[in-house]
């Protein structure tokens, strides 16, 4: 019976790591996240047009953004979804957060979720890599 509990266990230590070790589809595909020294560039030279930028995180940092709030929050999610609605489904929006490396931000993903969900065809993230300090203020990009 020993055994058979020593294999149990090591089944589920297995099934474990295995579970945690794969990673979750994101909202968003590779071609979907915009560098922040492109979209630094973009606001310093608006002769094509600007996104729309988006900050739905605690703080609107980025030049021009709008600011909706952490988007984790119902009543953000509210208020963004008022504001996408007053937009062309093909007009480019960024959204960003930076409280957070994008991949762990609880706001990215309701957002980015909503975006695909309403018919955006051009919307982006900010591919913020440690947070808004250190990959956007740092950088001496545009700021409010």
């Amino acid at each position: 019976m020993k055994i058979f509990q020593v294999l149990a266990f090591a089944f589920f230590l297995m099934m474990a790591s295995f579970s945690f070790g794969q990673s979750r589809v994101e909202p968003w595909t590779a071609s979907q996240i915009m560098e922040p020294s492109l979209l630094a560039w973009q606001i310093k030279n608006p002769s094509k047009g600007l996104p729309l930028i988006i900050n739905i995180g605690p703080d609107a940092t980025i030049k021009g953004s709008v600011d909706i709030g952490p988007a984790s929050e119902k009543e953000n999610i509210d208020k963004l979804k008022s504001l996408l609605a007053k937009q062309k489904k093909t007009k480019e929006i960024v959204i960003y957060c930076g409280c957070c490396p994008f991949e762990k931000c609880s706001n990215i993903r309701p957002a980015f979720e909503l975006l695909n969900k309403m018919g955006f065809k051009n919307q982006k993230v900010l591919g913020i890599k440690k947070n808004i300090k250190v990959n956007w203020i740092d950088m001496n990009y545009p700021v409010n």
